[in-house]
């Protein structure tokens, strides 16, 4: 293009701040088996999007099987001004016998099973963030896990999802027994089940599709932030748990008090008059923790707090890559971007102090919780450190000086700092960041 000698050229500057793109932690996945389905519109094996109030899709699922009746207990959970439940569903064959269809749901690790559910972010357009396998997570065979709770943290850790997950519903040794086979911070353990009534007689149902029912209200609530606890919620739709759990506020020898101390989450019944119950009446659920080893990670809504933060991440920086240059002000621009989403997630009482950083592979470095003797170097595009839970903050001994920025993340500190890996490049650092920060030799 020719430049004009007398006029006015225009020149776009598009390197600015961008507002924060939210992901949906409220979309359900649904496993299971519905033997009277329309091939047609619930082929087997294949994940399908539903919406849980959808007339037409829930009579081609039919009324048998697992799958209907969980998203019934899933509608029965939500909230005020709340239609439906975004539902991925994905039907496999029933087996002659629970063993059977087992092995069907946990399939064949690639495309059948569990599997299937990879597949729904570039069919349908959704991905599960909370999946169930109602009545099939229980069933051991001698000290083994269950099969289905073996295959799910690989499932859940593509996805960056989150499984409940059913225990025998029998006993309290039972279940303790069981929470022993389990280890991994996507799995969240509940006992027992809970009864519904299914005409003409009260039926024994998974709990599982009415905790993720609470989930989904409790996100709306939050305008989707999935960093509040399912703790002391309501459950609806029932007439009852499946068997009695003893519980007392104040003695922690009480049932209930152990299955909590063992990571699992409970039902418990209301008694009017008594103070150290739950509540004065209705059937609660109280659990707050996965079953995973590190304690830092314990609470699920932190987990989940984590994975929509680095989700967040993705979908906002993304834009950034390969449009422009690394200069100091693309810089700012991203480490802004940051800023204004994380800010507004501790003005919503979301988050707490945190500190946060970006670095790139050409000019600027960021590093946290570094230990190395220099920070690692990002060959193409932006690269972010993973945060930390709650645990003590250590300064980066790779750079001479130090000068933390501080920033809103969701429940935890990560340290950070910022340095310039070529200052004779001439790369102008953030406002507020020294500029003398060298690699140590």
């Amino acid at each position: 293009m020719s430049n004009s000698t007398f006029g006015i050229s225009i020149t776009r500057i598009d390197n600015e701040p961008r507002p924060a793109v939210w992901s949906d932690m409220a979309v359900v996945g649904i496993i299971g088996t519905a033997p009277e389905a329309d091939v047609e519109h619930f082929p087997v094996d294949t994940p399908v999007f539903m919406y849980s109030d959808d007339a037409a899709k829930r009579t081609a699922l039919g009324a048998e099987g697992t799958i209907a009746g969980a998203i019934g207990l899933i509608n029965a959970q939500l909230g005020e001004f709340q239609v439906a439940a975004k539902t991925v569903i994905v039907r496999v064959a029933e087996g002659a016998d629970v063993d059977e269809t087992i092995v069907n749901i946990v399939g064949d690790g690639s495309t059948t099973g569990l599997a299937a559910f990879v597949e729904a972010g570039p069919l349908l357009g959704v991905i599960p963030r909370l999946l169930c396998a109602p009545g099939f997570t229980s069933q051991r065979e001698g000290a083994n896990a269950n099969a289905v709770c073996a295959a799910l943290p690989a499932i859940c850790a593509k996805l960056l999802t989150h499984a409940v997950v059913d225990g025998p519903a029998t006993t309290e040794q039972a279940a303790l027994d069981w929470r022993e086979t389990l280890s991994s911070d996507r799995l969240i353990p509940v006992d027992p089940a809970v009864k519904v009534l299914a005409s003409p007689a009260e039926i024994v149902v998974p709990m599982s599709p009415a905790v993720i029912g609470i989930a989904v209200r409790r996100d709306h609530e939050k305008q989707g932030r999935p960093f509040h606890s399912w703790a002391n919620q309501a459950v609806r739709g029932i007439v009852g748990p499946s068997r009695p759990i003893n519980f007392s506020l104040t003695d922690g020898a009480t049932e209930g008090q152990r299955l909590l101390a063992s990571n699992i989450g409970v039902l418990l019944r209301g008694e009017m008059g008594v103070e150290t119950a739950i509540a004065s009446g209705g059937f609660v659920f109280v659990g707050t923790d996965n079953a995973g080893e590190d304690d830092l990670w314990r609470f699920y809504n932190v987990t989940r707090g984590r994975d929509f933060i680095h989700l967040m991440f993705l979908r906002t920086l993304r834009y950034y890559l390969g449009r422009f240059n690394i200069t100091g002000q693309t810089v700012q621009a991203v480490v802004n971007t940051m800023s204004f989403a994380l800010r507004d997630l501790k003005a919503d009482g979301d988050s707490r102090r945190v500190r946060r950083g970006v670095c790139s592979g050409q000019d600027v470095q960021v590093s946290g919780h570094c230990r190395e003797a220099r920070p690692p170097v990002a060959r193409r595009g932006l690269h972010c450190r993973s945060y930390g839970a709650e645990g003590p903050i250590h300064r980066c001994r790779t750079w001479r000086r130090c000068r933390p920025l501080h920033v809103a993340l969701p429940l935890f500190n990560a340290p950070m700092s910022v340095g310039s890996r070529s200052h004779a490049a001439g790369i102008d650092l953030p406002a507020g960041c020294p500029q003398d920060l060298r690699l140590q030799p």
